[in-house]
């Protein structure tokens, strides 16, 4: 009986001691989240000191074990006291198992913003680098087809502006002083026998003919043709005209140079049009349609945009920088661009459809694979590996993964990565270290006469906890197991009989109640030793080893 009271009188002196904590904690203002989540908190209001009903005490390792008075565990830890309000806080099972509980005044502290995935249009923009062109269509070369001599140049400049028709150069040549005379005189000849008739006025028009046709092959103009005929005086020079408005891009015309039949002495642009040819990367070539509109903007004149249409795709691609050419069309009728310059293209590309979408920002990508934060509830978050698709310049397709609707963490993800130890909450998918592409080394199976000291002796990594002992119980529904398990030295801990959580039901593979295994664990968080691998040892462990 004073026994009995001598409990009950210490049960009584525990509570009243924390309900004294919890009033100076409110009193002071000082760190009591033992004892207050920051929810609760932020709900009473300044300078009241309320109290709050104590529903019961739960396992501070997670454990399902519960107590209405204090207590402390196998371990010497104290059970932690559950207010009316936290108990929705305990939530368990396999989606609970995989969630980070960071506290609310830390959530706020870290910036942490969502954003409710939508369905929406996922209008891109495909970005290349280009440059300008003259239009091939658009480009004259001026060359004479017989022998002869520059013999004075009208334009004497590269890149100087000519109108259609206007004198480029003129050249003397002995062969068209010949074409000419002998034109002159089978057109004089023809006329004088046009009264005579007969074989002799037919031959004598063939031979006008034949030499008439030899000066237009030689595009000798039909003004200087019909002087010639109506004078009949030869000309020494002959001048050559620009056949079209436009820019001198070439000179290679000398005066007194000597020329050949065929040789370029002069080229023309007309630059009141342009091509911008744009290199599109290969992944994004399958989106790009001819007619398309395009916008071009050039670093000369960063105030300017040039729109366009695409007019071809090349059929060829360069296989040291996976390009492929676009030709996009541009009117240059002010001729700001000049051919030479860079350009940044913009290419519009058409949505397939309303898709599911989040911002980049939401992704933390690894490498291998990639991440989001889903808001479970308040302080809590769910990592979850997600399949992406097309992308816009600020928000991702997401094909698998994430639901309509969800909320996503969009602002300081990457500190909630740091600062719950991800790596815990994702061992799930098959990795221990979460932003590598590379699973971390299962432990080497010990040789028998290296004993268990070496491997719990050996250093592991960082936040993993090496175990081995026997499989006393599984609970797959929970997502626990029960184990008999030998010292930890990491921890310091003894040898004890305690429950985990699983990361993965997985891990359980084909092992049995009563086998032999070795483990590796991490706390998630206070109190909560979460398994991320589990392997059989082949040996049966006697059962004495647990009090070891």
């Amino acid at each position: 009986m004073k026994q009995g009271a001598g409990l009950a009188l210490a049960a009584v002196v525990a509570i009243s001691a924390a309900g004294g904590g919890y009033w100076q904690g409110t009193r002071k203002g000082g760190d009591h989240a033992a004892l207050v989540t920051p929810a609760q908190s932020a709900a009473v209001p300044a300078g009241e000191t309320k109290a709050r009903k104590l529903l019961f005490y739960r396992n501070p390792m997670g454990l399902p074990d519960t107590s209405p008075t204090p207590k402390k565990d196998p371990m010497g830890m104290d059970y932690v006291p559950v207010y009316e309000g936290e108990q929705d806080d305990q939530s368990s099972g396999p989606a609970a198992a995989n969630q980070i509980k960071i506290s609310t005044d830390k959530v706020q502290k870290l910036g942490v913003r969502t954003e409710v995935a939508k369905l929406r249009s996922l209008d891109r923009v495909v970005r290349a680098a280009g440059r300008i062109e003259p239009d091939e269509r658009r480009v004259y070369a001026i060359t004479p087809k017989f022998e002869g001599y520059v013999e004075r140049l009208h334009v004497n400049a590269t890149g100087q502006p000519v109108g259609k028709g206007q004198p480029l150069f003129e050249v003397y040549s002995p062969e068209l002083v010949s074409a000419q005379r002998e034109y002159a005189i089978a057109a004089q000849g023809a006329d004088s026998l046009q009264e005579a008739g007969g074989e002799a006025q037919r031959g004598m028009r063939q031979l006008a003919d034949s030499s008439l046709m030899r000066l237009k092959n030689w595009d000798i103009s039909e003004e200087q043709i019909k002087a010639l005929a109506k004078s009949g005086e030869t000309k020494r020079t002959l001048t050559f005209r620009s056949p079209v408005a436009g820019i001198v891009t070439e000179k290679k015309a000398l005066q007194g140079m000597r020329f050949m039949p065929g040789e370029a002495l002069y080229q023309v642009a007309d630059l009141t049009a342009v091509w911008v040819v744009a290199d599109v990367f290969e992944q994004d070539i399958g989106l790009i349609k001819s007619g398309s509109k395009a916008t071009v903007r050039i670093n000369a004149y960063p105030d300017k945009a040039f729109t366009g249409a695409i007019t071809y795709v090349y059929p060829t691609m360069n296989a040291e920088t996976r390009t492929v050419p676009v030709r996009i069309e541009v009117a240059n009728a002010s001729q700001l661009l000049k051919p030479g310059m860079f350009a940044q293209v913009e290419l519009p590309v058409a949505a397939k459809g309303p898709v599911v979408t989040i911002p980049t920002s939401a992704v933390i990508d690894s490498g291998t694979r990639r991440i989001v934060l889903i808001q479970a509830g308040e302080g809590r978050f769910e990592p979850r590996e997600v399949k992406l698709g097309a992308r816009s310049d600020t928000y991702v397709e997401v094909i698998d993964g994430v639901k309509d609707g969800e909320p996503v963490v969009v602002a300081a993800n990457f500190l909630i990565d740091a600062e719950s130890n991800l790596k815990a909450a994702v061992g799930g998918f098959g990795h221990a270290s979460h932003g590598s592409g590379a699973a971390a080394p299962a432990p080497a199976a010990p040789s028998a006469a290296a004993g268990s000291e070496s491997r719990e002796g050996a250093k592991p990594a960082s936040g993993d906890h090496r175990g081995e002992g026997k499989l006393d119980a599984i609970d797959l529904k929970a997502g626990t197991v029960t184990i008999t398990h030998g010292p930890v030295a990491t921890l310091k801990w003894p040898g004890m009989t305690m429950d985990f959580t699983l990361a993965n039901s997985g891990l359980i593979g084909n092992l049995k109640p009563g086998a032999s295994i070795e483990f590796t664990f991490v706390e998630r968080k206070p109190g909560e030793w979460v398994i991320v691998k589990l392997a059989g040892t082949g040996a049966a462990r006697p059962a004495a080893h647990a009090g070891h």
